[in-house]
């Protein structure tokens, strides 16, 4: 199984989004979907592991004309839904659920067909044990970060940010709050507040595209990051706002106090702690990572 796929390098707790995943060395996206309870993958990311056709698209695109041509009923299932692509903008992007991905594989002579079902039946398992003990998808990310060579301050650190995020969209929830734009907003609110930078503008200082933002942030930005969000948190739990107006004040309001945080820090340091650093900089290659025995997994 090792020898077919690594661990996505994604952290498990965060909402649904698209995600990114390894098999066998190549990128696969997909998404989770709640409200269906199952997983939907990139058609081209799968045709591409496949086939290993230097033209995936064209491939997909053919395979569906004969799908359709024969009255398939996997070319009526197959939906579309927005994802990122390399560029980092979203494309609606043809997806499949794990159950058409089966029919696929069976429509696409592949050597890599038999390790290509063990591996989603292993992300299938990994979604279970998560959903069954929630304490299962910590240790994952404990052990994805330390895959790309993070430091365990570092990851400590992190872990804990993950914790004080899902208390405050928790809190967003209750006030009213929509995830797929009001968070957004929320916590562009509290980035500027503190750092002086929305979450764009935060990626651009440091290059990024795509990349997570926080998994991008030094000691101290995750501090002062966790401070703004733990402070309006608790501000939420005292004075349970209700609708946009009363959450984006007490976001204000959160990440007012990390800026007072970061003033202070500054001042005794005598250099801005808003970093350009990427996670490259301060990461150890895997090359000079030690390696990890079967027993270090469990």
């Amino acid at each position: 199984m090792q020898a077919y796929c690594t661990f996505a390098k994604i952290i498990y707790l965060t909402t649904m989004q698209d995600q990114l995943s390894l098999f066998d060395g190549q990128l696969i996206r997909y998404v989770w979907d709640e409200n269906e309870e199952k997983y939907f993958f990139s058609v081209v990311d799968i045709i591409s592991v496949l086939t290993e056709s230097s033209t995936p698209r064209r491939y997909w695109s053919d395979l569906k004309r004969k799908l359709q041509a024969e009255g398939s009923e996997l070319y009526d299932k197959i939906v579309q839904l927005k994802i990122t692509a390399a560029d980092g903008k979203k494309y609606l992007t043809d997806m499949a659920d794990t159950e058409q991905v089966f029919r696929i594989i069976q429509s696409v002579p592949s050597k890599k067909a038999e390790p290509f079902k063990l591996w989603l039946a292993q992300l299938g398992r990994q979604r279970i044990d998560q959903m069954q003990d929630p304490e299962q998808s910590i240790e994952m990310a404990v052990r994805d970060y330390r895959r790309l060579g993070y430091s365990e301050e570092w990851i400590n650190q992190r872990i804990k940010t993950i914790e004080i995020r899902k208390a405050l969209t928790d809190e967003w929830k209750r006030g009213g709050m929509k995830e797929d734009t009001d968070y957004a907003v929320l916590t562009d609110i509290i980035s500027k507040a503190w750092s002086g930078m929305t979450t764009r503008q935060y990626k651009n200082h440091k290059g990024l595209r795509k990349e997570s933002l926080r998994d991008n942030m030094t000691n101290v930005e995750l501090m002062l990051n966790g401070l703004a969000e733990a402070a309006a948190t608790e501000l939420s739990k005292r004075e349970n706002p209700q609708g946009f107006a009363e959450n984006a004040h007490v976001a204000q309001r959160g990440g007012n106090v990390a800026h007072v945080a970061r003033e202070q820090l500054e001042k005794e340091l005598g250099d801005t702690v808003i970093s350009n650093q990427r996670a490259v900089n301060f990461t150890t290659p895997p090359e000079e990572l030690p390696f990890e025995s079967a027993d270090d997994k469990k």
